[in-house]
């Protein structure tokens, strides 16, 4: 299955409902960022939430940033998710591995850690970003960011992510996103169904191993609520902006002595992108290349 956004809505436009398939995007990033098991996981589900919330945006190019910042091994999470389905991200600690939890899953609450913050970043494509910081829940990702929501958004949400990996390959991966809207919020019997129904989900990859499929999920958790699901269906990718000329440009800005040390040590520079693993190089006459355009500049 292509990872892919549907969205839907329940309850007369009270409900607004949206699901992520993130697999091979997830996949992707594991192989790129060389990740361990748990660190997939955490950041497959960090990517599954980031795209969730750019769901909600309106011009094509707003983003959303997430930073989890823990005081587990992993170090931090940082990920950019855009409304037009790309996204990109990377842990601090992608090596880092620690035994099952009690449940027997892959332990992204050790991993992250109990105490720390999550830092969420709204670039809505004008004027300044908006930002929000609240303390983590669990490290867990679905459950802080729901949090996230609750407080910063005054939205009530839930928010169901997950990531499986089998024999070094994603196999699952991806999230849905409930949220109760203004006109139906008063409604607690309603509220309270939702929740019911949410808890008792056994986790979100485990529906997809099941051979459900994202209007499967949402059927099962709204079908009896005026279920519409929308017929768009988004693809999503893992995508990054960085390139080379990119690069040349921050090599630029260490100025001519740094850059003519680099020549004479190492006979050229190595970036690598934080957030892909693309790594990038720049020969000696490439270096000597960009100090002549610093001294062209400097005389004009």
């Amino acid at each position: 299955m292509a990872d892919q956004l549907i969205r839907a809505t329940a309850a007369d436009g009270g409900i607004r409902a949206v699901g992520v398939i993130t697999t091979r995007l997830t996949d992707e990033a594991k192989r790129r960022h060389q990740l361990s098991y748990v660190a997939t996981a955490a950041l497959g589900r960090t990517m599954s939430a980031g795209l969730l919330l750019a769901s909600s945006m309106k011009r094509p190019e707003s983003r959303v940033n997430i930073r989890v910042k823990g005081n587990g091994p992993l170090g931090g999470i940082l990920i950019d998710a855009g409304l037009d389905g790309t996204v990109r991200g990377y842990v601090e600690n992608p090596k880092i591995e620690l035994p099952p939890n009690a449940k027997g899953k892959l332990d992204v609450g050790g991993a992250v850690g109990r105490e720390g913050y999550l830092y969420v970043v709204r670039d809505m494509g004008y004027g300044y970003p908006y930002s929000s910081t609240v303390e983590l829940v669990s490290g867990e990702i679905g459950e802080d960011v729901t949090y996230y929501l609750a407080t910063s958004e005054q939205t009530p949400s839930a928010v169901v992510v997950g990531v499986f990996v089998e024999a070094e390959i994603v196999t699952a991966s991806g999230g849905i996103l409930i949220q109760v809207m203004p006109k139906a919020a008063s409604d607690e019997a309603l509220v309270q169904t939702l929740e019911s129904r949410v808890a008792a989900l056994s986790g979100f990859t485990p529906l997809l191993q099941a051979g459900k499929t994202l209007p499967d999920i949402f059927q099962q958790l709204l079908g009896d609520m005026g279920l519409v699901q929308l017929p768009e269906v988004q693809l999503l990718r893992f995508q990054c902006n960085c390139s080379y000329e990119r690069v040349l440009g921050a090599l630029k800005l260490l100025g001519e002595a740094e850059l003519q040390d680099m020549i004479e040590k190492d006979n050229g520079a190595e970036a690598t992108c934080h957030f892909c693993g693309e790594v990038y190089q720049a020969s000696s006459d490439e270096l000597a290349q960009l100090i002549s355009d610093l001294r062209a500049e400097s005389s004009v």
